[in-house]
């Protein structure tokens, strides 16, 4: 597809545009990307810049990290992925997302610049430096970015970042980052410069390709429990942070803890000047859809959650005891369950057996969806219902739940988004 859009014309136009420029959607490597970011004259801004990798908590994690910069007023970009319901999710300025023109004059530069280099871009390559274009034209004080895949070899990576920041390792895209932790890791500590603070926000043994490359860069780092700690109030309230000469008492958010304490962190690392107050408010501003997200419909409760790997349904696991703790009149969970066929299904339904009372399956609408056989292969001897579509899945767990159940949507980013939909639908 040769002939580009225009500036006057819509921005699905221009998103099917990028979705064909490239023969493959994932393309790992700088080679042809690097060109096109120096012409476009943004790979090193004039602003400080967080980049977050990590296998889980990006989203939370760089969420709140705006949060708590916006609120002390800086003008912050935040560039994200992926979006749940429109592409503008992905690019917010002062916590706003962009309009469709401003995203379409962005992707006219990055046209302009890859025809000039001869190069083609991928659909994130380009949509990426799309969201720098517009950070830099904004002059954000602050960049804000989310890696989409691995770390090293990932377009985000492009640009030079003052701090480094990794959620934590597991294993998941095995086809393109390497089926070990180790190499995971080794993929992720490519976000790392010389000589700026890298934080490790993961409640696992520091994986040694991270401490290695901090050490090879003169980058100091700073790991979770062991450089700063945090933990709940005795009754749940509110929760301590705790580093070097420091302790101060901030308001549970909406997010998972651990990725709120790894964004305080970070933020008390970047040299920026931030008050405890923009840090409060920060935290209980910062809001993300599919985070262990609590929603009510017919006085049911449902809890959302976009765990699709082993290592976040142990994290989604964890959260959930920890409600259960403070919520003690809910003492079954019925789950509303499908996931992608690349997915490790049977680890991830290994893991939630022991939590869940009853399994409500469909499969999802999309090319990589995995089917109700291998759904229910791996749900053998467990209680199982099986719907056409996620939707009906989820109208029956509503209409069947007692007081006493609680709804659990998992297993996808689509199966949660299914669920969005019919949530809207009932407004």
């Amino acid at each position: 597809m040769n002939n580009a859009p225009y500036a006057t014309d819509t921005l699905n136009t221009w998103l099917d545009y990028w979705s064909h420029v490239h023969v493959t959607g994932i393309d790992l490597g700088l080679e042809r990307v690097i060109p096109v970011a120096e012409k476009l004259e943004v790979t090193q801004p004039i602003a400080k810049v967080f980049t977050v990798a990590g296998t889980n908590g990006k989203g939370s994690t760089t969420t709140t990290l705006a949060a708590i910069l916006n609120a002390q007023g800086y003008k912050v970009g935040l560039y994200q992925s992926p979006h749940i319901y429109r592409f503008n999710e992905r690019v917010k300025l002062a916590g706003q997302e962009v309009d469709d023109q401003t995203l379409i004059n962005a992707f006219v530069a990055v046209d302009q610049a890859r025809r000039e280099c001869g190069l083609s871009l991928s659909f994130f390559e380009a949509t990426t430096l799309a969201a720098f274009v517009i950070f830099k034209q904004q002059q954000c004080d602050v960049w804000v970015l989310e890696v989409g895949l691995g770390g090293r070899l990932d377009v985000v990576n492009v640009v030079d970042p003052d701090i480094a920041v990794i959620t934590n390792i597991g294993l998941d895209h095995t086809d393109w980052l390497g089926d070990t932790i180790e190499k995971i890791a080794y993929e992720k500590a490519g976000i790392i410069r010389p000589g700026i603070p890298v934080v490790f926000g993961g409640l696992q043994t520091l994986p040694q390709a991270i401490q290695t490359k901090a050490e090879s860069s003169q980058a100091t780092l700073y790991t979770a429990n062991r450089d700063y700690f945090f933990k709940y109030s005795e009754d749940g309230q509110y929760w301590f942070f705790a580093s070097s000469g420091l302790t101060v008492k901030l308001p549970v958010g909406s997010l998972a803890l651990e990725n709120i304490a790894l964004a305080v962190a970070a933020v008390l690392l970047s040299g920026l000047d931030v008050t405890q107050t923009a840090i409060a408010q920060g935290i209980q501003k910062a809001r993300l859809s599919g985070r262990f997200e609590i929603r009510k419909l017919q006085d049911r409760t449902i809890i959302l959650d976009a765990g699709h790997n082993p290592h976040g349904v142990e994290f989604l696991l964890k959260q959930l005891r920890k409600f259960l703790e403070y919520n003690k009149q809910y003492t079954e969970i019925i789950t509303v369950f499908s996931m992608l066929a690349d997915k490790d299904i049977e680890t991830v339904v290994d893991i939630l057996k022991p939590a869940v009372l009853s399994w409500n399956i469909a499969p999802l609408t999309v090319p990589r969806a995995a089917s109700l056989e291998q759904l229910g292969f791996a749900l053998q001897e467990e209680t199982v219902k099986q719907f056409s579509s996620v939707q009906e899945a989820f109208h029956s767990a509503v209409a069947e739940a007692q007081q006493h159940q609680l709804i659990l949507v998992c297993g996808s980013f689509h199966t949660l988004e299914a669920v969005w939909e019919y949530l809207e639908e009932c407004q």
